[in-house]
């Protein structure tokens, strides 16, 4: 039997890759844990090392500028993936500086980059020779304006934190961001979900606060199947569609932009079980085939999948029941599931998308049936993805109505949501829920020559 490989090595291809090739670590780290054979608490320590180091990279670089005495741009790539592992093990996961030090040496020397294992060496001494909150001051000294100051410490482009801190203000919660920040910088725990209505043995795992199908914990089904992985807020936002009316047969069902399948499982198994059919539309085709294995694979074929623009539906006024809208966004509410897209996105991604944003969710409305429901989710709580967007579309569309959303929740989920008391939405929050900051609003369409509503 071959000897399992070796952890670090696993977080530094992955770093490479990242960095490189533009890979996506959580698509990424699980095949490469697997090919080197790890598990148990070799394989955690490769996930924890590798994620955690793409969260905090921009803060690591700080450091290591300060402790290299020169800016990141001056060091070779392969050798600033090596520092930046080093500075994760000495400042958040608590290793022995000498396990630390000389383990990153060694990697160094077996992974090509020999040449610079004294660079690596001095650098991470220098590195030890401070506690993090020591670095933590040294990095924020570095910054005049306070706020320019906490964004660096806690790993997070400005921008992303000046939003952040803007959706909490909208709730009177400003006060809570670096709890916020804190959560995103935690490695949250594996969440499943069972498909809706299936025989599946969950004993003894913990249930999930809210999502009468997730949990946590080592499902004993096969993964794929009845059982998938899957964010509880991410679950929640699919089931506000189904809690807020009782549901009729016949009633046609529309995930407009479905991939890679999560929400569009739950549906196709609720729509199932009401006699609705289920459409789920994903414009790029592999994304699509992700909808069609997962829907195959927990038994749930009978739902249709198109690979459409999903803005070409507004060719098909008043078809259409139920409508989910999970729009592409700017992600900024799964940072912590996604480790390296913060340093990633940009302020422009935000321009693109919230045009998208606003055709895809005009499409939505034109294809909704009169007095039918519309849930229109981010995974970002950015004010310009969410409250901002639905204003406009409220503008666009006359007949446009709000339908308040919490209570639509409450009637599937295990417990209340704890949320403001004001708002027809629900916005859910890392520190707050423990799930990603999906953003959830159920809308209607009526008459606008008479019908009353809210706006």
């Amino acid at each position: 039997m071959s000897r399992p490989g070796d952890p670090r090595r696993v977080a530094y291809e992955l770093l490479r890759a990242v960095h490189e090739d533009d890979a996506y670590a959580n698509l990424l780290l699980p095949a490469r844990i697997a090919r080197a054979g790890l598990t148990g608490s070799d394989a955690a320590f490769a996930t924890e090392l590798g994620y955690g180091t793409l969260r905090m990279a921009g803060y690591y670089d700080l450091v290591i500028a300060q402790a290299a005495g020169r800016p990141i741009a001056r060091l070779d790539p392969p050798v600033v993936e090596l520092l930046r592992l080093g500075a994760h093990q000495l400042l958040a996961l608590g290793t022995a500086s000498h396990a630390a030090v000389n383990e990153t040496v060694a990697l160094a020397r077996r992974t090509g980059s020999a040449r610079a294992a004294g660079l690596v060496n001095a650098v991470l001494r220098r590195i030890a020779e401070r506690s993090a909150e020591e670095w933590r001051e040294a990095v924020a000294a570095g910054f005049p304006d306070p706020d320019d100051a906490a964004a660096a410490v806690a790993a997070h482009p400005r921008w992303i934190v000046d939003a952040l801190r803007a959706a909490l203000a909208a709730e009177g919660a400003a006060e809570e961001l670096p709890a916020l920040l804190d959560a995103d910088n935690r490695n949250p725990s594996v969440n499943y979900a069972v498909v809706p209505f299936a025989q599946v043995d969950v004993s003894g795992f913990a249930p999930d606060r809210y999502s009468p199908h997730g949990f946590t914990g080592v499902p004993r089904e096969r993964l794929g199947g009845t059982v998938r992985v899957q964010d509880e807020g991410s679950q929640l936002a699919a089931l506000a569609l189904v809690g807020a009316r009782p549901v009729e047969a016949g009633e046609r069902w529309l995930d407009l932009c479905a991939g890679p399948g999560g929400k569009a499982v739950l549906l196709a198994a609720y729509a199932r079980h009401h006699g609705a059919l289920l459409t789920a539309n994903e414009i790029v085709p592999a994304r699509a085939g992700l909808v069609r294995r997962a829907l195959v694979e927990a038994g749930l074929d009978d739902a249709v999948v198109t690979e459409r623009d999903g803005r070409d539906y507004a060719a098909e006024p008043g078809s259409y029941d139920r409508i989910l809208l999970d729009a592409p966004c700017t992600g900024l509410g799964a940072l912590r599931r996604r480790p390296e897209a913060r340093w990633r996105r940009s302020p422009a991604d935000l321009a693109t998308l919230t045009v998208l944003q606003a055709e895809l969710l005009d499409a939505a409305v034109a294809a909704l049936k009169p007095g039918g429901l519309l849930a229109y989710v981010t995974c970002s709580p950015h004010l310009a993805e969410t409250r901002d967007q639905l204003q406009g579309a409220l503008e666009r569309n006359p007949g446009l109505r709000t339908v308040p959303t919490r209570p639509a929740l409450d009637a599937v989920t295990l417990r209340p949501l704890e949320l403001p008391a004001e708002g027809d939405h629900v916005q859910l929050w890392p520190h707050r829920h423990g799930s990603d900051a999906m953003f959830v609003q159920l809308l209607t369409t009526v008459d606008p020559s008479g019908a009353r509503g809210r706006r």
